[in-house]
């Protein structure tokens, strides 16, 4: 069973309890999957707050952008923001002009 608990550093933002991501592989400490890993993005979305989410996951996906983009085997910088944003229903378009915005 996963545990949910609020953490208030990060604005009130659920998070999955050790399933944190870091630069510069952006990879889950605790699956090894690509963050936001499934463990994060199966939160169901009624329990997401995005006014407190967007602020911290921008914050985020600058640097996931830099560290991941250009690798051989790493994601196009689209592909990260519709990672980092999964919560929103982003289109392709949208997904690029925030990587532009973002690099």
């Amino acid at each position: 069973m996963q545990e949910w608990q609020t953490n208030s550093g990060l604005g009130g933002v659920l998070t999955v309890s050790g399933h944190l991501g870091y630069h510069p592989t952006w990879d889950c400490e605790r699956c090894g999957e690509p963050w936001p890993c499934p463990a994060l993005r199966d939160i169901p979305r009624h329990q997401l707050r995005p006014a407190a989410l967007i602020p911290v996951m921008a914050f985020l996906l600058r640097g996931a952008i830099r560290d991941l983009r250009g690798r051989a085997e790493g994601p196009e910088p689209p592909e990260i923001v519709r990672r980092f944003l999964w919560f929103l229903p982003l289109t392709e378009v949208e997904a690029r002009a925030i990587a532009r915005r973002l690099r």
